[in-house]
């Protein structure tokens, strides 16, 4: 465990943001299973997750590259499914 006092802080710090980074994570991957699982509504869906993907792009949670990889293959997978 940290000694100093700005160390403890950074501890603590450190700890929420690893919380608040987690509710973000597990969203979009609640997201991005809601589109692969949906039938018919899948495109609506897409805007939905796109939306949720792009944000923790936005507040550092993911790289901005890596949630254009995973938005490009949500709609690759969309648009197989739907035709």
């Amino acid at each position: 465990m940290a000694n100093h006092k700005s160390a403890l802080k950074r501890a603590r710090q450190n700890e929420i943001r690893r919380l608040r980074n987690k509710s973000v994570k597990t969203r979009v991957r609640s997201a991005v299973k809601t589109v692969r699982t949906a039938g018919d509504d899948a495109a609506a869906k897409l805007d939905e997750a796109k939306s949720v993907i792009d944000k923790a792009a936005k507040r550092g949670v993911i790289h901005k590259r890596t949630a254009a990889r995973s938005i490009s293959r949500l709609a690759k997978h969309v648009n197989s499914v739907s035709k």
